[in-house]
């Protein structure tokens, strides 16, 4: 019986959590610095065409880099989504009227399910 991990255990899903929202920052801090030097420059005649052209780029290469962060975290919403409307692994903890059923801890720890049907164990060399 194979039993699925909670979410919040789940490494992975936290590196995409933490690895997109350290993607949006990186973007964010690249994007105002370089608009800010930009537009300082600019509004004082002081601007170069490096401090122009190349600043450009990095204010783009700063807003790709928030969208990458805003997907990831959207996937992971997605991700979370999907992992709660997934139905109850077997062997979880029924809340109906099985909750009072009498349980035998012989057949639990076995992993016996009655539900399937299960029979007795024929001894071994029986004739059929």
């Amino acid at each position: 019986m194979t039993v699925r991990p909670r979410l919040i255990t789940s490494i992975p899903f936290w590196i995409l959590i933490a690895g997109s929202v350290a993607t949006a920052a990186t973007g964010a801090a690249i994007l105002v610095d370089k608009l800010g030097v930009m537009s300082t420059t600019l509004t004082d005649g002081t601007a170069t065409g490096i401090e122009v052209y190349v600043g450009q780029s990095l204010a783009v290469l700063g807003a790709v880099l928030i969208g990458a962060g805003a997907l990831g975290i959207l996937l992971a919403l997605t991700v979370a989504t999907a992992a709660s409307l997934r139905p109850a692994a077997p062997g979880a903890i029924a809340h109906g009227d099985d909750a009072d059923a009498p349980s035998n801890e012989a057949d639990d720890a076995l992993g016996y399910e009655p539900e399937l049907g299960y029979t007795e164990a024929e001894p071994v060399g029986a004739a059929r």
